[in-house]
């Protein structure tokens, strides 16, 4: 065993592109349990690695998050033990932190993404004694975590993680069944249309929760309607709701979501919707219904099971490069102010 071992698997990981990384997750998709196939996807879209290493290389933070327009906590590094609460694998982390250095250390040779992320998910089904389908997803994100944040940062943390929630107690299969169902409609239920009412059910990173939504409504707007906390006391960006929301209008990327459950219970993606994904760099994939959607867009036909991610920003230009220039419109006073860096950011000046 080399003494650099760990800088080797390092070294050896920084050879590796945001899409490499995404490729090596989607071939491992059929060996991931249902119950964490759409989460470890979102989770590498909620942290790409492309704008971590943009980030990296920029001399001024306040400069890059005022051109990215970026809000919130976007840094991986702060969230080292808690960026994939959503996952069923997440109650697996401090073993898949573990299992990871100890894969560093026994590095050698040049394997694939896939094969290294197979060993460490085999070493941690072993030490819980459950089916690596259920740690595979938690093994890709704990070495995409240390590729990240690097060594110290992925060491110095305890890697403590609160115990699973009382619905996420249950057994796989039973989350993913729970996820299906849609609220009963009563009696009479099969004679009602547009007043059928569902339910959101959602998870940040500092709360989760559930609230109602009439059959056909942005998922935004019913979010707008739940007063039964101080929302914007617990996260800034969050005017009304528990969903962060700016102009309701496609134009300010505030209120992506990934969608866990219910994805095919709701509306298709329109072309403004598509557009804008494209110019926020959120990398929606190209489904009718993708598992990434904007809130204020996206109408719910059924009971969906969300998750928030902790930041949003407009990096689809100056990342990825693969929108033209636009000119957003944001329709309220708070979206308007934000009218010149959104403007800066969709152009790459």
């Amino acid at each position: 065993m080399s003494d650099n071992s760990l800088t080797d698997l390092q070294t050896y990981l920084s050879k590796f592109s945001e899409s490499d990384w995404l490729a090596a997750v989607d071939e491992l998709l059929p060996c991931i349990h249902e119950v964490d196939r759409n989460a470890v996807q979102i989770w590498f879209r909620f942290y790409p690695l492309s704008l971590q290493r943009f980030a990296a290389e920029a001399e001024d933070r306040d400069e890059l998050i005022r051109g990215l327009a970026l809000q919130g906590d976007f840094e991986l590094n702060d969230q080292i033990d808690t960026s994939h609460h959503f996952l069923y694998g997440h109650r697996y982390w401090a073993t898949a932190k573990r299992k990871t250095v100890k894969e560093a250390e026994e590095f050698k040779g040049e394997p694939t993404l896939v094969e290294i992320i197979k060993e460490i998910a085999m070493r941690i089904a072993k030490k819980h004694n459950v089916e690596r389908s259920l740690t595979n997803s938690i093994a890709a994100i704990s070495l995409a975590t240390l590729n990240q944040v690097g060594l110290e940062a992925f060491l110095a943390t305890p890697g403590e993680v609160a115990g699973p929630s009382k619905k996420m107690k249950k057994s796989p299969d039973a989350i993913v069944a729970e996820r299906a169902k849609d609220d009963s409609q009563g009696m009479f239920g099969f004679l009602k249309t547009i007043d059928e009412k569902f339910s959101v059910a959602f998870s940040g990173c500092h709360t989760s929760g559930k609230f109602p939504i009439i059959n056909e409504e942005e998922i935004a707007t019913a979010s707008q309607k739940d007063h039964s906390r101080d929302w914007k006391a617990e996260e800034p960006r969050c005017w009304e709701g528990p969903v962060p929301i700016e102009c309701t209008a496609a134009s300010c990327g505030t209120c992506w979501i990934g969608v866990l459950g219910g994805q095919e219970k709701l509306t298709e993606v329109g072309r403004r919707e598509r557009h804008q994904m494209k110019v926020f760099g959120y990398n929606q994939p190209e489904d009718e219904r993708p598992f990434l959607r904007l809130a204020c867009q996206a109408r719910a036909q059924g009971n969906v099971t969300i998750v928030i991610p902790p930041w949003n920003g407009v990096f689809g230009k100056k990342i990825y490069g693969n929108v033209e220039e636009v000119e957003l419109e944001p329709n309220t006073t708070s979206a308007k102010a934000l009218r010149e860096t959104i403007a800066s950011a969709t152009t790459g000046k």
